[in-house]
């Protein structure tokens, strides 16, 4: 019995030593970058691009306690072509959050992200377009249902702090690297005539993964977005129907 005893705690120590040479070659955070580009820079299935092409990147940190930190800019031009302002082609988003498990297969994530449009104009014709939100989601399984808030004015109108937005969607494995998300969202913004600024977006997005960190999708996208409040002048509806491409290396 002793030395059948002796054997199972060598082999437990054994193993606690090989686990703890494993955990301690993990390292507790991974930094990654991204650059992409697409065909159409969509923000809620709304055009940011006025319909163009915009390039991407960003740079992202991860902990292993959930903390991560992140930065993302994009070239755009609704600030000039819809508001009206001379200045503003440039969105950086700096964002911030924790994830975390609630229950097995039950995740949650909470964070706050601002969008900044550097040197932008805007408050020369509505107000600034710079905006912060908080945000929270859970995700069970292959379904995510996330909500944001904002707690500045939304992208340049006026008077519309509490801005708020629901979304809830779904990533079907199909194999071989595809993948098949289903998404639809509802946008309010407070205090606007008729409610004009409210819509909901639904959108489809079939993704690849070649490996090695490159990745490309494909997404058809429509929503009841109001000609009253999204089409200025000559430039159409920025909710218009859609279909965009976009390729992303991770590195």
């Amino acid at each position: 019995m002793q030395t059948k005893s002796l054997a199972i705690l060598s082999l437990a120590l054994a193993a606690s030593s090989a686990f703890a040479q494993t955990a301690a070659s993990e390292p507790a955070s991974s930094l990654s970058f991204n650059v992409g580009v697409t065909s159409d820079y969509r923000f809620r299935s709304v055009a940011q691009t006025s319909f163009k092409p915009a390039l991407q990147a960003g740079v992202d940190y991860a902990h292993t306690s959930g903390l991560y930190l992140g930065a993302w800019g994009s070239n755009i031009s609704w600030i000039k072509d819809y508001v009206g302002a001379t200045d503003g082609t440039l969105e950086v988003d700096l964002y911030g959050g924790y994830k975390g498990e609630i229950a097995s297969g039950l995740n949650f994530d909470l964070g706050v992200i601002t969008y900044q449009y550097p040197g932008n104009t805007a408050d020369k014709v509505l107000v600034n377009a710079n905006t912060t939100e908080v945000y929270g989601a859970l995700t069970f399984g292959i379904v995510t249902a996330k909500y944001s808030q904002a707690t500045s004015n939304f992208i340049a109108n006026p008077d519309s702090k509490g801005s708020a937005y629901f979304e809830l969607a779904a990533a079907f494995d199909l194999g071989n690297g595809f993948t098949l998300t289903p998404h639809v969202g509802r946008q309010t913004i407070p205090n606007q005539v008729n409610s004009a600024g409210d819509y909901t977006d639904y959108s489809l997005t079939l993704g690849k993964d070649f490996g090695k960190g490159l990745t490309a999708s494909l997404a058809a996208m429509t929503t009841d977005a109001k000609d009253s409040f999204y089409k200025v002048g000559s430039f159409d509806n920025l909710g218009k129907n859609a279909v965009t491409v976009g390729v992303k290396y991770t590195f």
